[in-house]
């Protein structure tokens, strides 16, 4: 069995805002932006690099923010760099045992986690 984790929602409140705060300052690409009809409308945009997107719109239903989602990055000092370059207020590096984070929130209160995790020797 195959199970895949390729699609996560989170609630905005302002579509367009969320759209560039997404593609704009963070970086993600925008799949599509599609309205099917009934006034729903429905976006999808992708960390670079990664199988999994984020979903959100109008007529999708309700929820809350959605809490520490990761992006895990090779470098997360230099990643953390760049998202400051683009005016995202992101938190120092921290080192929680050799996994190292910064973390960033969106304008509606879902948060992120920039992950590096260092590779090391394991014990024999």
């Amino acid at each position: 069995m195959t199970m895949r984790l390729e699609l996560v929602p989170i609630a905005v409140s302002d579509v367009d805002a969320a759209i560039a705060f997404y593609r704009d300052v963070v970086g993600f690409a925008l799949d599509h932006d599609v309205s099917p009809g009934n006034g729903m409308r429905v976006v999808q945009l992708t960390p670079p690099g990664s199988a999994c997107s984020i979903a959100f719109g109008v007529g999708m239903g309700s929820g809350g923010p959605v809490s520490n989602l990761h992006l895990v990055v090779d470098d997360v000092a230099a990643e953390r760099e760049a998202l400051v370059a683009r005016g995202l207020e992101v938190g120092e590096v921290q080192d929680m045992g050799g996994v190292l984070y910064a973390f960033f929130a969106d304008p509606d209160g879902n948060t992120w986690a920039l992950q590096e995790i260092r590779v090391t020797s394991l014990p024999r």
